[in-house]
């Protein structure tokens, strides 16, 4: 069994964004000669996602709607008990929770085999830093 091992740095420059990175797993794959198996890609940070959906600007900005409503940015110690710990990002932490912490795709004849229309996207939900996603690829 090969195996092979990326780490991503992501610095999305705003609070909160989605950022395709299925071109980097896409080349992690063809770096490792696998063929046939599994890429695990995982946010490496407790306010960041990895997930899959479709590259579609609008339902982008829906995500960064609807997570707004379900967990609004407030940093005050009030709203969020999180948040009187010092820290500020109570809703990012919420916000990853919904979102997803990793994904895994198979891998077959060396390509990602996706149904219509999947990408793997970075959401990010407390920006402004950098921070990792694991991409690990497994198999033959």
């Amino acid at each position: 069994m090969k195996s092979h091992t990326e780490y991503l740095t992501m610095n999305v420059p705003k609070r909160m964004g989605f950022v395709n990175i299925t071109p980097q797993v896409e080349a992690a794959v063809k770096k490792s000669g696998v063929k046939e198996g599994m890429v695990l890609c995982n946010a490496m940070h407790i306010t960041a996602s990895v997930f899959i959906n479709d590259d579609e600007s609008g339902l982008h900005e829906d995500y960064g709607q609807w997570l707004d409503a379900l967990a609004p940015f407030d940093a005050s110690p009030q709203r969020y008990r999180h948040n009187r710990t010092g820290e500020d990002n109570a809703d990012a932490h919420l916000k990853r929770q919904v979102m997803g912490r990793e994904v895994v795709v198979a891998i077959t004849e060396g390509k990602l085999d996706f149904g219509p229309w999947e990408q793997i996207f970075y959401g990010e939900f407390d920006g402004k830093r950098a921070k990792r996603v694991l991409i690990k690829v497994i198999g033959e």
